[in-house]
């Protein structure tokens, strides 16, 4: 995509599907004649002109609106055209043919097309264009996508956020900061009978000190933000009639799932995302476990350990009804121990009894009780949830974040406490701190796109939607 990125590209902007208004995007070098040769009259930039979209004959394709901006003042950064016109899915086909057609279009008194290279826009080519005219960062071209995608209020608000570029600021400040210390241990090693006077009048270590305390504020707020976009893959596992089924109901205040008091009812997994406080649980119902010569059940097993296997947080549901019962413990203690066995050890696990309408717990047990068919237990259950995910909302707010920022400022903090060790060593070592630092500096880039590899880019933008 990138070597093409001179092109002039033309796409539908809008939703597929009817609507009342629908977009037709043109982007790239030279747009204004062409706008001008399809308006048939002047245009003043920014300013919406309500004409006829005619065909290559003049018949009327649809009345609507064509809006010009030129460049650098547009999303891209290049001249944009914007088509408005009825959202109906023939209507912008026919308006994005047409465009073609006059992008040929060389009949006198043109000596040659208005836009020869005209092709359709890859997916997030727009957003791509933006980022390499230098109008938005990439942690900001990314929030485009999260806001489109953000299936809660709070983590569009905090897509929000990291489109005004909140998180940019926070990591350009990190990497200035950085740099400073870089540039005063770079300067010591062409003065290597002052350095370690120097580097302590200038507190070099107290700034390593508070660059990590900076970085791991930022890392926190930003682990926040990535909940917000990816939200907890939670499991709901145990014995047949357990009330796994009736638990994703309540959860999800809806009858998803089939509930009845035949053991094995549930085959396969059922999935549904609820909201606690704004993050996204991806709440996911599972067929019991049990020993079974059933073979569609001895699939939904084996689904059940494989969703195990993937989950962030394990809800084990427990019978408190069947507490006493040896069978039932012993079953259970088996299904701990396989457990054990596929699930990783920082995978949490919560121990729920449920059906507490029908008796009480012992004093010595363990867990949440609750009643899914009444309720009971189930806000305690939903601020544990939360708890096990790691929530809790920073006092600065919070700007949606991906698993590559983190694991970038992770790399970050390794090379600035490896830097912190070359400094206690003082001059043997203060080549390597510099080298630790220029990493750490790289690292930082790469959040924002000042130093990103192609491969990378292509990766990012072609998981936005067309026309965006």
């Amino acid at each position: 995509m990138l070597s093409k990125h001179h092109d002039p590209v033309i796409a539908i902007a809008t939703a597929p599907g009817r609507g009342s208004v629908g977009i037709v995007r043109i982007s790239g070098p030279n747009v204004r004649e062409f706008a001008q040769a399809l308006a048939q009259k002047t245009l003043q930039p920014r300013e919406a002109t309500y004409l006829a979209f005619r065909d290559a004959q003049g018949v009327p394709i649809d009345h609507g609106l064509l809006i010009f901006f030129p460049g650098p003042h547009s999303y891209t950064g290049e001249d944009v055209l914007e088509l408005q016109a009825h959202g109906g899915p023939i209507v912008l086909q026919l308006l994005v043919a047409r465009c073609f057609e006059l992008a040929q279009d060389c009949r006198p008194p043109r000596q040659q097309p208005l836009l020869p290279s005209l092709r359709m826009a890859q997916a997030g080519e727009f957003t791509q264009r933006a980022f390499l005219n230098d109008k938005l960062d990439l942690a900001q071209a990314e929030a485009i996508a999260d806001l489109i995608d953000a299936s809660t209020e709070a983590a569009a608000r905090s897509a929000s956020q990291s489109l005004s570029g909140v998180f940019s600021k926070e990591v350009v400040v990190l990497k200035d900061a950085l740099v400073h210390l870089r540039m005063l241990v770079e300067a010591t090693l062409d003065f290597p009978e002052e350095e370690i006077d120097f580097l302590k009048k200038a507190d070099a270590e107290g700034q390593v000190v508070r660059l990590s305390q900076s970085l791991s504020q930022l890392t926190q707020r930003a682990q926040q933000g990535a909940l917000l976009r990816e939200g907890l893959t939670v499991v709901i596992a145990g014995q047949p009639n357990a009330g796994k089924s009736s638990l994703l109901n309540a959860l999800a205040g809806a009858e998803l799932a089939i509930v009845t008091p035949i053991a094995g009812t549930t085959r396969d997994k059922v999935q549904e995302t609820i909201q606690i406080e704004g993050i996204p649980i991806h709440i996911v119902d599972t067929a019991g476990l049990r020993a079974s010569e059933d073979i569609v059940e001895k699939i939904g097993i084996a689904r059940t350990w494989d969703a195990i296997g993937a989950a962030d947080a394990l809800v084990f549901l427990h019978d408190i009804s069947q507490a006493t019962a040896a069978k039932y413990i012993a079953a259970d203690e088996d299904i701990a121990s396989a457990t054990a066995r596929i699930l990783p050890k920082h995978v949490p696990i919560i121990h729920v009894w449920n059906k507490g309408d029908l008796m009480a717990p012992a004093p010595s047990q363990e867990g949440i009780v609750i009643s899914a068919k009444h309720g009971q237990g189930l806000e305690a259950l939903r601020h544990k949830l939360l708890e096990v995910a790691g929530w809790s909302a920073p006092a600065g707010g919070v700007f949606i974040a991906r698993e590559r920022h983190l694991q970038a400022l992770r790399r970050v903090a390794a090379h600035l406490e490896n830097a912190h060790l070359h400094l206690k060593a003082h001059i043997q070592t203060l080549d390597l701190m510099a080298e630790e630092l220029r990493l750490a500096q790289l690292a930082l880039a790469e959040i924002t796109g000042e130093f990103t590899p192609d491969d990378l880019l292509g990766v990012i933008f072609s998981k936005f939607c067309i026309g965006k």
